[in-house]
């Protein structure tokens, strides 16, 4: 692995201790809002007091790339729009979707922060980029809140605009490392031998160590391999060191897990005792179902952020595509992306629902945020309430406010709930060494 540049991982988030530079932005943003030119957020989006009825939100996600693809997410939402509408808009209001295309490029996902203020969206709702860094500024600049990413950056936590509704990679893999350490042998992590995979051991190991389990051992990868064969053997050769030991291999390879295990599935016919468990957004039921299902993921522990696709918590979001979007190959219900785009639009409801007749612009929507808004899914995650510094802004991640996650269990081909409810990580996030 010598003599190759160190780069950022296309699939995984950038997790680092950035208070300073955290605080920076929200100073950039804080001196934003007080400009009358720009408005922070007054004239964007403005609607209600314009006499224009009608609600205008951007929604952008990767499509048609080499890398990570999410085009349920901008699909949902167009979907979403329509049945709102049918249904008397929201409060009365037409809702308006724009999509965006980042096609996984800084550039791209910059044009379109930058045609959100142009198209004076009063917020960019359900989203998925790996560029925070690179949107956020100019969505800080105009005021417009950021609703519910996807959790692939470190900046969606830290940015005082910024308001998640799930745990990101952090909450997964501490989530993660609490059961391994309770069920398993020795542990070997794969993961992307990138500055972004060099997070990665602390996070999975802070759990780990909560359950008084030894550090995994670190393997590193090339993230864009097409066969993973020695690094499967070796991980297996780690986690089958004790004989009355069920060992585990986490592969965190974004959309190349999938390639690790197949050559997994190959080397572990020697080693049947060693179980395989990863993460939401490397696996989910629609990389299970193109790759192998039963024969391939039987066994596997996954951490996810809301309950299985098969919980009837989803029942409305269902009824959405159904309604809206039947027959759309596009939105698939088990994708996080989708279920991630729902939350955050359920968010978006209820911000304009408080607002009442009110005008809806950026800053009205984002006043309601930072006011203390408590906003319920349904189940589907615990009560969501931003605030200015949450708990974990001690380890950089200030705006992290849903530190629950789920376990889950693939049986035959599916995935289960491994345990009742959600598993609370606020506590092993807050002893993990991340510096």
């Amino acid at each position: 692995m010598t003599g190759r540049p160190r780069m950022r991982s296309t699939l995984l988030p950038k997790i680092t201790n950035r208070p300073v530079r955290a605080a920076a932005r929200s100073a950039a943003a804080l001196v934003a809002c007080a400009s009358l030119a720009v408005g922070c957020g007054v004239i964007p989006g403005a609607t209600g007091g314009s006499g224009d009825d009608t609600i205008t939100v951007m929604t952008w996600a990767p499509q048609d790339t080499k890398a990570t693809n999410k085009p349920g997410m901008p699909a949902f939402a167009q979907a979403y729009a329509r049945w709102v509408n049918a249904h008397g808009g929201l409060g009365g209001r037409k809702l308006k979707v724009i999509t965006c295309n980042d096609h996984n490029d800084s550039v791209a996902a910059a044009k379109c922060a930058d045609r959100a203020v142009e198209e004076n969206a009063v917020a960019v709702v359900g989203s998925y980029s790996q560029y925070g860094d690179t949107f956020l500024p100019s969505l800080e600049g105009a005021g417009i809140p950021y609703i519910g990413g996807y959790g692939v950056t470190n900046a969606e936590f830290t940015s005082p605009l910024s308001y998640p509704v799930n745990g990101g990679q952090p909450t997964l893999l501490a989530g993660l490392g609490r059961e391994l350490g309770r069920s398993c042998g020795p542990v070997a992590l794969v993961r992307p031998d990138t500055i972004a995979g060099d997070e990665l051991p602390p996070l999975l190991n802070s759990g780990l160590r909560s359950a008084r389990h030894s550090a995994p051992d670190d393997q590193l990868a090339d993230e864009d391999a097409t066969s993973y064969d020695a690094q499967s053997v070796r991980a297996l050769n780690h986690s089958a060191t004790a004989a009355s030991d069920k060992g585990c291999v986490v592969p965190a390879l974004g959309d190349r897990t999938s390639t690790f295990l197949d050559s997994f599935r190959r080397a572990r016919k020697d080693y049947p005792e060693v179980r395989t468990a990863t993460v939401l957004g490397s696996v989910d039921q629609t990389v299970i179902n193109a790759t192998g299902g039963a024969s391939t993921y039987d066994g596997s522990y996954i951490t996810g952020w809301y309950p299985v696709a098969s919980d009837p918590r989803w029942d409305p979001m269902k009824k959405v595509i159904s309604e809206q979007a039947f027959g759309d190959n596009r939105i698939d219900p088990a994708d996080a992306g989708v279920q991630t785009t729902w939350i955050a639009y359920t968010v978006f409801k209820k911000v304009v629902e408080s607002i009442g007749d009110g005008a809806v612009t950026a800053d009205s929507v984002r006043g309601a945020l930072n006011e203390g808004l408590k906003v319920p899914t349904g189940g589907l995650t615990p009560t969501l309430q931003w605030k200015f510094q949450d708990v974990l802004a001690s380890v950089g991640f200030p705006r992290l406010v849903n530190r629950a996650v789920t376990l889950q269990v693939v049986r035959d081909g599916r995935l289960v709930a491994a345990r009742k409810g959600f598993i609370d990580v606020t506590r092993t996030l807050q002893d993990a060494d991340l510096n």
